[in-house]
């Protein structure tokens, strides 16, 4: 009787705790949002700076994703089936935009893409990186690298290589390996790093504002749009943004509970 109070107990408190830090904010934003009626909200969505930031935020994640998930896929078979000297000191840096502040990295490919930097000379050709689509991709494809790879690499390490040996032994070379041995084998976990990825690429707003220059209608993503309308004072803006970024987050939530079966019957 005591251990089923404890498991309740702990079940409450966990529940009250997601409620008061995660649930509860997002039911704010979408009493908020729709507090005034839908078409308040559909106003504050169609108008062309809002539809224009959506779209800039969708072809960041369209180049990013892509990318990340053929380096992480890289990556990892790199850090578990090969040996090569600093071998260490990459699996480490794969961790490492996890570990930097966003700011932090935007601040970084500031200093680097800079008149003053070590790719300055690419601004005084006439190459525009900064206040652009360029640097805002970079920016994402720093701080969105690492999930595809830590999927992968536990993944590649559990189900070992001892059928890629026999299917080197009988003569199948390495892409023919990798595409019908390896890559169905991790699968799921490619794609659970890739919604993780997209989810990442999808939020991100730190690196982003500092490279930006949040120019309305040209280089403002969506998160970036939340912000400007809410200094704005155009609230209903604001939160409107904000449930499509959380819808869009849910449904990501969804599609990972939605694959973790499939992942775990692998």
């Amino acid at each position: 009787m005591t251990s089923a109070l404890r498991r309740v107990g702990l079940r409450a408190v966990a529940l009250t705790y997601l409620s008061a830090i995660l649930l509860g904010p997002l039911a704010l934003v979408f009493y908020r949002t729709f507090e005034n009626g839908v078409g308040a909200a559909w106003d504050a969505l169609s108008t062309p700076e809002t539809v224009n930031a959506f779209k800039l935020t969708l072809i960041i994640t369209a180049i990013a994703v892509p990318l990340n998930t053929i380096f992480g896929i890289a990556c990892a078979l790199a850090i578990v089936r090969r040996r090569f000297p600093g071998k260490g000191l990459v699996n480490a840096f794969v961790d490492l935009p996890l570990a930097l502040s966003p700011v932090v990295v935007g601040l970084s490919l500031f200093l680097l893409y800079g008149r003053d930097g070590w790719f300055g000379w690419l601004d005084e050709n006439g190459i525009q990186v900064l206040f652009s689509l360029p640097a805002m991709v970079i920016a994402t494809i720093f701080v969105s690298l690492p999930f595809v790879a830590r999927e992968v690499v536990p993944t590649l390490r559990e189900i070992g290589d001892e059928q890629e040996q026999a299917a080197r032994t009988l003569g199948a070379g390495s892409w023919p390996t990798f595409w019908r041995i390896t890559l169905p084998a991790i699968r799921w976990a490619v794609i659970y790093g890739v919604i993780l990825t997209t989810a990442r690429c999808l939020g991100e707003y730190g690196a982003v504002a500092v490279v930006s220059g949040r120019l309305q209608g040209e280089t403002e993503t969506a998160t970036l749009r939340v912000e400007e309308r809410y200094e704005s004072f155009d609230l209903a803006g604001a939160y409107a943004i904000s449930i499509v970024l959380a819808l869009i987050a849910v449904l990501v939530l969804v599609a990972m509970t939605a694959i973790r079966p499939k992942e775990e019957a692998a």
